[in-house]
């Protein structure tokens, strides 16, 4: 794989707007990880199990959460990283105002209806909070809640099931592990 230099800057761009944007930001684990430890996983995620090559998705994976955790704006994403990547994060964003059930059903009603970029963030994004869960558990979830957002992410990747075999295959053997 090559990557041009305009590619590369603008992927280190993103690295760096969402470090900036979450860095107060902590993981629930025990330790409370950097927040920005877990859009580096997802694009690991999409880049280094599910092939993914396309920038763009790269870029709108690094700062998937940036609309729905901190204070940036779609017409801020818009202005920094083009129309493409904001409409992908902005497809990723739950509304604010949504109680956490009501999200969680809407999120697997929608995923279907995302496009091919949202669908592999997204499930990137369920491969990467199963495997914390696992290993580094947020340290205020009993195992009954760990299970039950297992359950949930796995009605969600069945929405998108087999649109990327590598991404499905991660996405089984972390649900394998499952909460203990």
């Amino acid at each position: 794989m090559s990557i041009s230099g305009e590619e590369l800057r603008l992927l280190l761009k993103a690295l760096a707007f969402s470090a900036h944007k979450h860095r107060d930001q902590r993981r629930k684990d025990v330790e409370a990880s950097p927040y920005i430890n877990h859009p580096i996983a997802v694009a690991n995620l999409l880049c280094n199990e599910g092939g993914v090559q396309d920038i763009l998705v790269i870029c709108a994976a690094l700062l998937h959460d940036t609309l729905e955790d901190t204070d940036t704006t779609a017409e801020e994403l818009r202005a920094e990283f083009g129309d493409t990547i904001a409409r992908i994060v902005e497809e990723l964003t739950d509304p604010a105002n949504l109680e956490s059930d009501e999200r969680k059903q809407r999120q697997v009603q929608r995923v279907a209806t995302l496009s091919r970029a949202a669908q592999l963030v997204k499930l990137a994004d369920k491969v990467a909070n199963l495997r914390d869960i696992v290993e580094r558990p947020p340290h205020d979830w009993p195992v009954e809640r760990r299970q039950k957002y297992f359950s949930w992410a796995k009605a969600v990747a069945e929405q998108v099931r087999g649109l990327n075999p590598g991404l499905d295959a991660a996405f089984d053997a972390a649900y394998a592990r499952g909460p203990v």
